[in-house]
């Protein structure tokens, strides 16, 4: 395995920075980013859409992770395109052939699922995952990378009062206003350990991830028991292998319980995750 002590000092680098994002962007639970501000002093409430309170999360912490880069010898160098993968590449400055990748994202709680997460996704199963020499969408070819990483924020949305919209407040009335998410959850682990054996979002080349909590915040996910290998080549092969299925029919292998039967491994390896349950 590529520079395995680095990974393993990194792994646990990462981890112990995860744990104390809360301490940088929330107090007493709440967000501390309230909303936009103009040249005016006027406060502008921001909007709860997974997608803007995604992009203000990474803006609010990218000094932060430039610190600890710092700090652990490494540099961050971000993608060059938006939607490359990863979102940063840390490059150990004492030795620039050791890079990590690392993801970040962020989904939130299910109100009607106690326990689980809306989900996330983990990178393309595509041409620079199968051909990993490939630098297309990619900040370098795959298998430079020493490890490929998730650093997570899971967050609650707040219970908003009936009549909040997004408006301007003055800036005396900063602490009227109130905080969009709260209760964060913050995790780093590497993405073949909360992997599913699902897409992420729907017809696009993108590897789901689990969504029971506790299962992410351990890095027990479909290939715990399987491994990395196993996990590169069930995805490098997603929709591509054809099995039968018992009626007779043809079918794209679409399940890592599929694979296993199709590659004739052991059962032992297979590690179902528990379905959502709704609350009645």
């Amino acid at each position: 395995m590529k520079h395995t002590e680095e990974k393993r000092e990194f792994t646990e680098l990462l981890n112990d920075f995860a744990k104390s994002l809360g301490s940088f962007i929330t107090q007493d639970g709440e967000w501390t980013i309230k909303g936009f501000i103009d040249i005016f002093k006027n406060i502008y409430t921001i909007s709860t859409d997974t997608k803007v309170l995604s992009k203000i999360l990474e803006l609010h912490l990218f000094p932060h992770f430039l610190g600890f880069a710092d700090r652990i010898g490494y540099r961050i160098e971000l993608s060059s395109f938006q939607n490359w993968y990863p979102d940063l590449t840390f490059i150990k400055k004492k030795d620039e052939a050791i890079k990590f990748a690392v993801d970040l994202k962020t989904t939130y709680l299910l109100d009607d699922y106690p326990g689980f997460c809306n989900g996330f996704t983990l990178g393309s199963h595509g041409e620079y995952f199968i051909n990993r020499d490939s630098t297309k969408n990619i900040q370098y070819p795959y298998n430079q990378y020493g490890g490929h990483f998730c650093l997570g924020i899971i967050y609650s949305r707040s219970k908003l009062p009936k009549d909040f919209e997004i408006q301007s407040y003055p800036m005396e009335k900063l602490t009227d206003i109130p905080s969009v998410i709260n209760n964060f959850i913050f995790f780093a682990a590497e993405k073949w350990k909360i992997a599913s054996d699902k897409r992420g979002s729907g017809n696009t080349a993108n590897i789901g991830s689990i969504q029971l909590i506790n299962d992410i915040l351990v890095g027990n996910g479909t290939f715990a028991k399987a491994g990395e290998e196993l996990f590169d080549d069930y995805w490098a092969n997603y929709g591509k292998i054809q099995i039968e299925t018992a009626a007779g029919k043809r079918k794209a292998l679409s399940s890592f319980e599929e694979y296993i039967t199709y590659r004739g491994l052991s059962c032992d390896i297979l590690n179902p995750r528990p379905s959502k349950r709704k609350v009645k």
